[in-house]
């Protein structure tokens, strides 16, 4: 045996990998060509890909947008390419995208729905992204859901600012009655003095004030209301009404009051179990027969609560699996700290809940801002029911794909958005638990 051996006495040059392995072909080996079964599935679908493009591209570029009806259209693109099959008529778009955005509203008026808009986003911004917004941007927050109806609707200022003003007797009365006759004495006094303001003064002080100094702009009626404005408008009061509705509904059904949880047990399952185009239906024709004769109850009203109602119901039960995701220590700590019950929903068990819930949510938000599409079928013009009557004009009668098209693109903006931010919101509070 031999007494000699050999030790490398200096450190060998790093190597390239494999050529095979890395940049574009390692991937594409790596997650495309992995395996014999997966190699024949990318084919196939890259062959499917190819088949929808090679149809879809020319008939999405290969098109016409100046022309002015639908035979003139037909004439071009057989002039052009020998046929008129295959080729988008986006005349259409370019002729009533007005039409499509804004309905009948009036086109020197159209200011005003931008500005609604504009403060759409602004309100938002210190919920959505509380910790980059200024914090005076919330009192436009609050603000907001009495700006927007007055930009929209006109009229005089002093209405919303009198519907505002419920809100101020809520709060007074609460803190008043509160300190006499204790915290549910004084919730259930104050809330019937906001009904009864609402109800029986507020009108008569409006009218008063108009009296004396009569400030406001041009007022539009509802009937003019329409398009993907319309899809806005209802989307954005039935999310916004739905979530805070849904989640005293969702602490109501697991109340241990019996009349509470009874009624909210009730509400629930009745509405989830009554198809959306039922209750609009109840809305259009059979509501105004329970209210007393003489009374003029707005359409776009009465849709807007059938909505709010229909998806707090199921907004409710997205919450309730929230709570019910929670340990039972979570409510034991919470009464340790000797929180009472509204304290320990609000620092403790609600925001674990809705943190868990946000997946459910969102979804829900995204189902109620698509379904505003329905209101076509009792009457209203909203963007599918434009595209209906646009269609019925002798100049564009026979077209379909390219305003589907167009409302579909519209419709996944606002979807695919509020799906973006559901994730983002997901990251920021780890609700996967990640370490």
């Amino acid at each position: 045996m031999s007494d000699k051996s050999f030790v490398r006495t200096e450190m060998l040059p790093e190597l390239d990998p494999p050529a095979s392995t890395v940049g574009i072909v390692g991937w594409m080996r790596e997650n495309l060509f992995s395996s014999v079964v997966n190699s024949i599935l990318t084919v196939v679908s890259l062959g499917f890909i190819f088949y929808i493009l090679a149809g879809l591209l020319p008939w999405i570029f290969q098109s016409e947008w100046g022309a002015t009806s639908l035979t003139e259209c037909r004439e071009i693109f057989n002039e052009k390419y020998g046929t008129s099959h295959g080729h988008a008529c986006w005349g259409v778009v370019n002729d009533r995208w007005l039409q499509l955005l804004y309905g009948f509203y009036p086109d020197y008026l159209y200011w005003r729905v931008n500005l609604a808009l504009v403060l759409t986003l602004a309100a938002l911004a210190p919920i959505l992204f509380a910790e980059k917004a200024p914090r005076q941007m919330i009192y436009l927050t609050m603000a907001y859901p009495f700006l927007m109806p007055w930009l929209l609707w006109g009229g005089s200022i002093w209405g919303p600012i009198c519907a505002a003003a419920g809100f101020v007797v809520i709060f007074f009365g609460y803190r008043f009655v509160t300190n006499i006759a204790g915290s549910l004495v004084g919730l259930i006094v104050s809330v019937l003095a906001g009904i009864i303001w609402w109800m029986f003064i507020a009108g008569t002080v409006a009218s008063g004030l108009e009296s004396v100094l009569n400030i406001g702009i041009e007022a539009v009626e509802s009937r003019k209301f329409g398009g993907f404005m319309l899809a806005l408008l209802l989307g954005i009061v039935a999310i916004g009404c739905s979530l805070p509705l849904g989640i005293l509904l969702a602490l109501g059904r697991q109340s241990d009051l019996l009349i509470v949880k009874t009624i909210c047990v009730g509400f629930i399952e009745f509405i989830r179990g009554v198809p959306l185009i039922t209750l609009l239906f109840v809305a259009s024709l059979l509501l105004n027969v329970f209210l007393p004769p003489g009374t003029n109850f707005d359409i776009i009203l009465r849709v807007m609560i059938m909505m709010t109602l229909f998806s707090a119901a199921y907004m409710a039960e997205t919450i309730r699996g929230g709570l019910a995701a929670l340990p039972k220590g979570q409510y034991e700590g919470a009464d340790s700290l000797g929180l009472n019950y509204w304290q320990a929903q609000r620092l403790i068990i609600m925001p674990q809940a809705l943190k868990i819930s946000i997946p459910g949510i969102v979804s829900n938000f995204i189902g109620i801002f698509k379904d505003t599409t329905l209101v076509s079928i009792i009457g209203l013009f909203d963007v599918i029911g434009l595209s209906t009557a646009i269609r019925a004009d002798t100049a564009w009668n026979g077209i379909y794909w390219e305003l589907f098209a167009f409302i579909a693109v519209l419709f996944f903006i606002v979807c695919f958005s509020m799906s973006r931010y559901s994730m983002y919101l997901e990251r920021k509070l780890q609700t996967g638990h990640k370490r």
